[in-house]
């Protein structure tokens, strides 16, 4: 079963901050764990929204609304994805529950989705 582990934008990612070494060290340890079990497929951290563009879709059949980053509202926003295959639902959130604060402060939120 493939799931993503879905890191959520902060103010400090939106504002390009870098995590502290720290951080960055137990990312990297958890991330090696995940290579060690075989699970991880890919991970990956993103741009901040200012270097972003957004296309929606407000009338069907026509053309996409184009905006330009910064976006606002961080808590939709993603920061980055690790992309794990594991043999259960509950495998995924063991992984998700070792995975250490990524965004540091506090401020880390994780979302678990199966992909299709």
């Amino acid at each position: 079963m493939l799931f993503m582990l879905i890191v959520k934008a902060s103010n400090n990612s939106e504002a390009g901050n870098l995590p502290s070494s720290e951080l960055i060290e137990a990312m990297a340890r958890y991330n090696e764990e995940l290579v060690k079990a075989g699970v991880r497929v890919m991970a990956k951290g993103l741009h901040p929204s200012s270097n972003g563009i957004r296309f929606t879709f407000p009338n069907p059949g026509e053309k996409p609304v184009v905006t330009d980053g910064p976006f606002t509202e961080t808590k939709e926003l993603i920061a980055g994805f690790i992309l794990i295959e594991v043999k259960s639902r509950e495998e995924a959130i063991e992984w998700a529950m070792r995975m250490p604060d990524p965004q540091g402060h506090g401020e880390g939120q994780i979302e678990l989705r199966q992909v299709f």
